[in-house]
């Protein structure tokens, strides 16, 4: 039997209307939902970010760790491993964070649960030896890197494809020696850097530098601000110089540095988008900002 045209429409009308509001209702629960990622971004872990949830000491992960001992690993000198307890939310993304000339992984070990509560893998390390410079460093910070995610405990719950640098001061210069040397890498964030190279047209990697207002060690003039100001002017860059600072500054828990650098690993390790109200406009100078340069909106 031939339905009537205005028959056929109020039924399609009546369905299309019920799909939508079932759409609707398994979006809201989607949103809603503990650890729901958006459909159109499969890389996004967490709930929507505010500025208290960016500052706050612990995020909205559970976090274990798990120590590698250096008699372990080869290329670099072990370390501490910080990941999110769930595996509901599947992989994460993974940092490799490289202490300073003469510093052990004690003195960067704060950023591990600070960061791994966020939603990241974060391994914290020793170098080989206490001197070694920021090329080793860079290696180190690599093989570290590929350990995580080739051999280590934690592998499964890594994201091989999503991986970021973090150093402290020859750490820092490290941190830009790995991402010149492995272009995929998807972030890198230099803590107040001391490295001899100053031009890095190589880098293709996201890169937030943090320069310190007092540092005596790595001043600025020599050391951040030409590390940012030789970076390609087309890449998605950053300089933040944090006020009333100095070189040890990134050495112990800092609020300034953690916000911005959960913002920076979420927007281009992770794709989120959400986290880009943190970083354009720039941070405008404060009591802890001294100053910030950077290229905005970004485009990786």
């Amino acid at each position: 039997m031939q339905q009537h045209p205005h028959t056929s429409r109020r039924r399609t009308g009546r369905l299309a209307g019920l799909t939508a509001a079932l759409a609707a209702v398994v979006g809201l629960s989607t949103l809603t939902g503990p650890g729901a990622h958006a459909a159109d971004n499969p890389y996004e872990r967490g709930p929507a970010p505010t500025e208290s949830s960016i500052e706050a000491l612990r995020g909205p992960y559970a976090v274990s760790q798990t120590s590698v001992s250096r008699l372990a690993v080869t290329g670099f000198g072990g370390g501490t491993i910080y990941y999110p307890t769930t595996t509901a939310d599947g992989t994460f993304g993974a940092i490799a964070v490289s202490p300073g000339y003469t510093a052990l992984e004690s003195s960067i070990s704060w950023l591990g649960p600070r960061l791994a509560s966020q939603g990241f893998v974060v391994f914290t390390i020793d170098t080989n030896t206490t001197l070694d410079q920021p090329d080793s460093r860079g290696d180190q910070l690599l093989a570290a890197l590929d350990y995580l995610t080739q051999r280590s405990s934690v592998r499964n719950r890594v994201d091989s494809s999503r991986l970021g640098v973090m150093g402290h001061s020859m750490g820092g210069g490290g941190s830009l020696e790995a991402a010149k040397d492995r272009p995929s890498l998807q972030a890198a964030i230099p803590l107040t850097p001391w490295n001899l190279d100053k031009t890095w047209p190589e880098v293709r990697t996201p890169t937030l530098i943090f320069g310190a207002d007092g540092d005596t060690i790595a001043p600025v003039s020599s050391h951040a601000e030409p590390f940012y100001g030789n970076l390609p002017s087309s890449l998605d860059r950053a300089y933040l110089e944090l006020n009333n600072a100095t070189h040890f500054t990134p050495n112990s828990s800092n609020t300034t540095i953690a916000k911005y650098s959960i913002s920076w690993l979420k927007r281009f390790i992770d794709n989120d988008t959400r986290y880009e109200q943190f970083l354009c406009p720039l941070p405008r100078p404060s009591l802890t900002i001294e100053e910030s340069r950077g290229n905005c909106p970004h485009t990786s």
